[in-house]
Formats: C-alpha cells, sequence, structure tokens
C-alpha cells in the first residue's frame, strides 16, 4: 500500500505513520506544522519507505502533486478545537470542509479513489438515542466543528456517487494517548502544574464523555478497510463506557497526588457546542471482531503518563 496522510505530523496521523510503515507500507506524511510536531516523526524519518511533504490542503496545485503516485489516502487534518468556533467560524469552513474538497480534487486529479476520512461524533449533536448508532437521526447541529465535518460526509459520499470513490467515514470519539496535543487531560494537567491547589472547570463536572486510546483507535480504522469494501463505509469508533468530567479529574488528580479546589463555570456545558453527553454506539465496528484493549481510565492516565515524560509538547501550545 502506498498511503498518503494529511495532518501526518499530528497526533492521530504520525502514530498512523508509524504503524503502517512498521506493516511494511510506503508513506507520504504532509502537514502544514500548524499543529503537527516534526518530533512526532523522527523514528519515520529514517525509514526508507517514508517521505515527508511540508504543504497546506489550501494549495490545491502543491497538493494534487504531492498526492501522485498514491493509493489510498488517509485525510485526518483539521482543526479540531471545537471549543473556539465562534470566535473564528471561517477556519472549521476552510480547514475541515474547503480542505476536504481540496483532497478530493487532489486525489480525482490523480486517479487516487480510496479515502480514510477523520469525522466526529460531534456530528450527532446532541442526539436522543444512546449510545447513538451510526444511523440515528440527525439534530440540529450545535457547533461549527460538527456541521463543517457533516459537511465533509457530504461530499465524500457524493464523491463515491458521483466518481466511484470508495470512502471510509469513521466517526470519532475523543481520541487519548502519546502525542496528544489538545482536549481535556492536557488542560488539566497543564493547569494542575501551574496551581495543583486549585482547578477551573468548564461546565458542571457532570459532563459525560466517551474516549478511546489511539492505537486502538487505528487498530479498527485498518481491520475495518481491510475487511469491508462498500463505496460509502461508515463507522462510529468509542468503547461501550462513558465517564463524567469530574470522573477523569479525579483519575487525573489521584494519580498526580494532588487535591485541588475545583470551581466550576456551572451549567451543563463547557461551552458552545459542548455536548453534555457523547456515548456511541460500536456495535457495527464490534462486530468485525474489533474490541478496545484500553478503558477509558486506562487511556487517560497513558496520556497524562506520555505528557508527564514529554513537557516539551506542553510548551509547544
Amino acid at each position: 500500500m502506498h498511503a498518503f496522510i494529511t495532518g501526518g505530523a499530528g497526533f492521530i496521523g504520525s502514530n498512523l505513520v508509524d504503524r503502517l510503515l512498521a506493516a511494511g507500507h510506503t508513506v507520504t506524511a504532509y502537514d502544514n506544522f500548524s499543529t503537527g510536531q516534526l518530533r512526532f516523526l523522527d523514528a519515520a524519518e529514517q525509514h526508507p519507505a517514508f517521505r515527508l511533504v511540508e504543504g497546506d490542503l489550501m494549495d490545491l496545485p502543491r497538493l494534487t502533486e504531492a498526492v501522485a503516485g498514491h493509493d489510498v489516502v488517509f485525510h485526518l487534518a483539521a482543526n479540531a478545537d471545537v471549543r473556539f468556533g465562534t470566535q473564528h467560524p471561517r477556519k472549521d469552513l476552510e480547514q475541515n470542509t474547503i480542505a476536504t474538497f481540496n483532497v478530493l480534487e487532489a486525489m480525482r486529479a490523480n486517479g487516487v479513489r480510496r479515502v480514510a476520512f477523520s469525522s466526529t461524533g460531534s456530528i450527532y449533536g446532541e442526539p436522543e438515542i444512546f449510545p447513538t448508532p451510526e444511523n440515528a437521526p440527525f439534530p440540529i447541529q450545535t457547533s461549527l466543528y460538527g456541521a463543517s465535518k457533516l459537511a465533509c460526509e457530504g461530499l465524500l459520499q457524493a464523491y463515491a456517487a458521483g466518481f466511484d470513490f470508495q470512502v471510509y467515514i469513521f466517526r470519532f470519539v475523543s481520541i487519548l494517548g502519546e502525542r496528544y496535543t489538545h482536549g481535556h487531560v492536557f488542560d488539566f494537567y497543564k493547569k494542575l502544574l501551574a496551581d495543583p491547589g486549585y482547578i477551573e472547570v468548564l461546565g458542571n463536572g457532570r459532563q459525560r464523555k466517551s474516549y478511546l486510546y489511539v492505537q486502538d483507535c487505528i487498530d479498527a480504522m485498518l481491520m475495518v478497510m481491510e475487511r469491508v469494501h462498500d463505496p460509502v463505509n461508515i463507522y462510529n469508533l468509542g468503547t461501550d463506557e462513558y465517564c463524567t468530567v469530574d470522573d477523569s479529574l479525579d483519575w487525573i488528580c489521584e494519580h498526580l497526588g494532588v487535591n485541588p479546589e475545583r470551581r466550576y463555570t456551572g451549567g451543563e456545558r463547557g461551552w458552545i457546542g459542548d455536548s453534555p453527553f457523547i456515548f456511541l454506539d460500536t456495535t457495527k465496528v464490534r462486530s468485525l471482531g474489533w474490541q478496545p484493549k484500553l478503558t477509558i481510565r486506562m487511556g487517560v492516565i497513558r496520556t497524562l503518563e506520555y505528557l508527564q515524560a514529554n513537557h516539551w509538547v506542553l510548551e509547544r501550545r
């Protein structure tokens, strides 16, 4: 397999780079380094089957040239910061929706028709069905991030119908693990380093969330792509459990040996678009034989241990 990975220097992308190289594939990472880290590719750059292209998805000529010669694209690059969407609404449109259109056009120009896309459970907005299956009715969108990703899914499905693409749409819960560079574990740890006696918690702490360890996520993606070959393949990726924000903070504080005063911002949402309950039905992917190896608690602690051992990640943010 000749794999092209957008966001290849990012959290999930760089882990996927290493996994594919270890499996004997040829890999190109494409990244503009707005959030990706060159250090995440240290091992990959020593591998003869690896190539790094620095480029932006908004640069269609460069992207089209880079995609040439590959047979599958893993489109992982995105603006993933849901919290600040209302402060820069154009960012989600450009970096998610228009960037995805450019990826599809670069593929079409080169005759590359197989693509895996990192979507999100946020497209379900605030659903009425839990755990939420892939065929759940779509409610009103509550975040610009989720809306932009839903638009991406529409483009992917239309390219499958119009240009004979084979698309894999993976709706993730929040992903945890090594090379993690943003999210609640990152934020809580950084706050506790600054002041172990006090912490602000966005919302009321009772928001219920599901998380998935990055290697379990990659296992699921690769298994689906190996075993399922329909024109459009949509899979939720998550665990069969969830925790509250307070639960996760409890685990983090216990691991660090601190007991801070907690101050809550109030309300059941930490920010506009923060769904108070995220819990995806993963029956479909589990029917293929996949199951996560790490629990949510194990994933949180594994992430925290990585951040403790790699403070440079905190400093680069």
